[in-house]
């Protein structure tokens, strides 16, 4: 078979011609022939497409239906991802992983975490992977304790963080195996019953909401830096300021997601005694803290008519994505978006809309996450 001309290009020139492209565009053109594939898959193209954007938003199956009932998540086989810059939903093959189950968890920089079960191991593992190169890897085994109960946060450089109410586990790229700490939330704080919740990743420090006791309407904002060597347990601080009183009490059940540098996302329905009068109506608020001078502003505010929407699933709704873009998902499929992007060009203001196309997950709640996608990304 003959190649068009294009195809006696020196590879340097070729290769220029293609970082040009966005990285959905490459992906599609190692699909046109063997050589192009050869040439876009090259250690050399890779290094040169390291730094691409190819920002997703992951989809994960429901933990819960529209009563909060519980719902186990049925094992994956497809990642669905939504490209924002096309407006498409894509799929990403998952069986190349050797494992008859697989439950998505969380992402990192490049990379996605899975738990995954097969039929000779009565634990499942956690296992890292880039799904854009099909390369993965299956990190040192784990107790079943462990992935039934533990929250797992991942970051840059192989950073895990694996934490419950009393213990943790962390590792990086300079730490093979896992180092176990002390959870120590109780002792840092001098406090009882603290129990952290939906934690981030910001620089090498973590950030979780607690609350002091179950019946407590107040929550704060806790943070550690991750350990660098072996500790016996970490070290927790509250994020406040003398003007916030007892507590945050502004939202139910409220989440954190990281926002843009340095600063929090904190997204939840707003509480009854915030509304100014009775003609007020309730909102679904997201408040932005700016993590250098702990000021708070309102970010957005979800317009009435889309709100209603998630009135029957108030308390168990789930908010998802990060930066400038927060996701809430409705039973049968339907997502709102906020996006944020717009804000900063002159004239541009946050923008609330549908997001249609999303897979049906029936009466269940989707959740998801942000996920980098990256083909230079190593596991």
């Amino acid at each position: 078979m003959e190649y068009p001309p294009m195809y006696r290009l020196p590879q340097d020139i070729l290769c220029m011609i293609f970082i040009k492209l966005p990285l959905r565009q490459i992906i599609i053109c190692r699909l046109i022939s063997k050589p192009f594939h050869h040439l876009l898959t090259s250690p050399y193209f890779l290094n040169l497409i390291s730094n691409l954007p190819f920002p997703l938003l992951a989809l994960r199956p429901p933990l819960h239906d529209k009563y909060y009932r519980l719902v186990p998540p049925p094992p994956v086989s497809l990642l669905h991802a939504f490209d924002h810059f096309s407006n498409q939903w894509l799929n990403f093959d998952l069986t190349f992983l050797p494992f008859t189950s697989l439950f998505l968890v969380t992402s990192s920089p490049g990379c996605i975490y899975l738990w995954g079960e097969s039929p000779d191991s009565p634990s499942r593992s956690l296992v890292v992977c880039n799904p854009l190169t099909r390369v993965y890897r299956v990190l040192p085994k784990l107790g079943s304790a462990w992935s039934k109960n533990g929250s797992v946060l991942a970051g840059s450089g192989g950073r895990v963080f694996l934490f419950t109410q009393l213990a943790t586990l962390y590792r990086d790229n300079h730490n093979e195996n896992w180092l176990k700490c002390s959870t120590n939330l109780r002792c840092s704080l001098n406090a009882r019953n603290l129990k952290p919740r939906r934690g981030i990743f910001i620089g090498s420090s973590v950030y979780a909401l607690c609350w002091r006791h179950v019946e407590s309407p107040f929550s704060d904002i806790v943070t550690c830096k991750l350990p660098e060597n072996k500790t016996t347990s970490l070290v927790w601080s509250l994020v406040k300021k003398k003007e916030w009183g007892v507590g945050i009490d502004i939202l139910r059940s409220p989440k954190l997601l990281n926002g843009i540098g340095n600063k929090i996302l904190m997204v939840g329905a707003e509480k009854k005694t915030m509304l100014i009068n009775d003609y007020a109506h309730l909102a679904i608020l997201i408040l932005r803290l700016d993590l250098e001078s702990l000021e708070w502003e309102e970010a957005g505010r979800m317009p009435y008519d889309m709100y209603k929407c998630f009135e029957e699933t108030i308390l168990y709704n789930k908010y998802f994505g990060g930066g400038d873009k927060v996701y809430f998902s409705t039973p049968g499929g339907k997502l709102v978006v906020w996006d944020d992007s717009a804000k900063g060009v002159v004239g541009g203001r946050s923008e609330w809309r549908w997001n249609e196309g999303a897979p049906d997950f029936g009466d269940g709640l989707s959740r998801g996450f942000v996920f980098n996608a990256s083909l230079g990304a190593t596991p």
